[in-house]
């Protein structure tokens, strides 16, 4: 059985009865705190930009507003907003959940028939799995975009293809069809980060969009390569990871583990490589007080060149900032989203703490590494930390209320405290809901009609 043969049948035969209760719950998590962040990013620059291209009408909602598009175009634009604040989650494709629920969502408003909370449940656990598989036959993250590649953008479709077929009800030959169709719908440079381009945030939407438009047209009987995965001229690991490819890891282990269970949620809007720097930092003023005279951070070249630039002129170039996340909890504490609007970047005590923060790259560390941070006091004092495990990753999970504050703080910016109640209910509940398709409505919002949050 070729790869993508597999992994159809992965995707076409997996039961939501085969999903644990764990992996049921992170799923809950996750779809809840995706919505969070595209609702408020709704807000953002770029989802109105994209909409402005759009033409009107259509059945499917866009998040946080009261706009309809057609179910290509809301794809697109709900993974745009999922993104646009740096609030979704990571460790899957990379991005999964911006790229996996817009893509699903989708296909749900789609159905003219009722679909179980469950069977939404499965699909989205599925494009999950897809998502990473295909990152790890690539050679994991650090491999695949130390060579230029956004892992969210180019793995990502493959999930949001999964999703999307699994809810469309294709077959195993016509999902086979969709990961094919997803395979050349792929791309996304990281290009971006040397001017801090608002390309990043269409990334996830593109996917979204990409993986939705594969699973249509498989359905439609459209056919796809089932050499995708192959050794073969065109097979998209031999093109995209010449040299560091493991296909192996595409078919390995199927629910051993379930990789959504590898995913973080994110406390900060920043780039998740800046998170545990925070962690770090937070420790040592909480541990020794808050007045700094320096702070030294030694990070691996490899975050050095994703999140070492100091430029805050732009929503997008201060969360990519490492020294900005760290001048953030010196001066405000917090790395929140707040933290980030343009009259927060633009305090005059901004510029002080920036100056006495020194990033120093550290040839020992591997990739992935976190840095060390070493701050100086005031009193002499001059102490070290390492946050091995950022706060949000599954081995230092934030808490059930932490994350639903985390959701209401977003979700109200654009609708009242009620309506986003009443949603994060339906959501953490949504695995007993006969039809799944009762949360679009609650989706709605007022975003079109607010100041931009930039």
């Amino acid at each position: 059985m070729t790869a993508v043969a597999a992994l159809a049948r992965f995707i076409h035969d997996t039961r939501y009865e085969d999903l644990p209760p764990a992996v049921v719950k992170k799923a809950l998590d996750h779809t809840l705190d995706t919505l969070g962040a595209s609702l408020a990013g709704a807000l953002a620059i770029e989802p109105r930009q994209a909409v402005q291209i759009m033409d009107p009408g259509g059945a499917v909602p866009v998040w946080g507003t009261g706009l309809r598009l057609g179910a290509r175009d809301a794809a697109l634009v709900n993974g745009i907003a999922a993104h646009a604040l740096e609030l979704d989650d990571s460790g899957g494709c990379d991005h999964s959940g911006a790229v996996v629920l817009p893509a699903a969502l989708a296909a749900l408003s789609l159905s003219d028939r009722a679909i179980s909370g469950a069977e939404l449940v499965t699909a989205i656990v599925l494009g999950y799995d897809i998502g990473r598989r295909v990152l790890e036959a690539c050679g994991g993250y650090a491999a695949h975009n130390n060579a230029g590649w956004h892992s969210t953008a180019t793995c990502g479709v493959f999930g949001a293809a999964a999703a999307a077929a699994r809810l469309l009800g294709l077959d195993r030959t016509a999902t086979a069809a969709a990961l094919g169709h997803a395979a050349s719908f792929s791309g996304g440079l990281w290009n971006f980060v040397h001017d801090s381009a608002q390309t990043k945030r269409l990334h996830a939407g593109r996917a979204a969009e990409g993986g939705l438009l594969a699973a249509l047209l498989a359905g439609r009987g459209v056919t796809g390569s089932g050499q995708v995965f192959g050794d073969v001229w065109g097979g998209f690991l031999k093109t995209i990871a010449p040299t560091t490819a493991e296909p192996e890891a595409l078919a390995a282990g199927f629910g051993a583990p379930w990789k959504i269970m590898r995913c973080s949620i994110k406390p900060y809007a920043s780039c998740r490589g800046t998170h545990s720097t925070v962690d770090a930092v937070s420790a040592l003023l909480d541990e020794h007080g808050t007045d700094v005279v320096g702070v030294l951070v030694r990070p691996s070249a490899f975050l050095m060149n994703m999140c070492g630039g100091r430029e805050l002129g732009t929503l997008a170039s201060a969360q990519m900032s490492l020294p900005y996340a760290v001048a953030a909890r010196l001066v405000h504490g917090s790395a929140g989203i707040d933290a980030y609007r343009a009259d927060r970047r633009q305090d005059p005590r901004i510029a002080p703490a920036l100056d006495r923060i020194t990033l120093e790259i550290d040839p020992s560390q591997a990739d992935l590494d976190d840095p060390q941070v070493t701050i100086s006091f005031a009193d002499g004092a001059r102490i070290s930390r390492q946050a091995s495990v950022a706060l949000g990753a599954p081995a230092n999970p934030i808490a059930d209320a932490d994350l639903q504050a985390k959701y209401r703080t977003l979700a109200e910016m654009v609708m009242p405290a009620a309506q986003a109640a009443v949603l994060a209910e339906a959501v953490l509940t949504l695995d007993r809901s006969g039809d799944a398709r009762t949360l679009l409505p609650l989706l709605a919002g007022d975003a079109e009609r607010r100041p931009i949050l930039c």
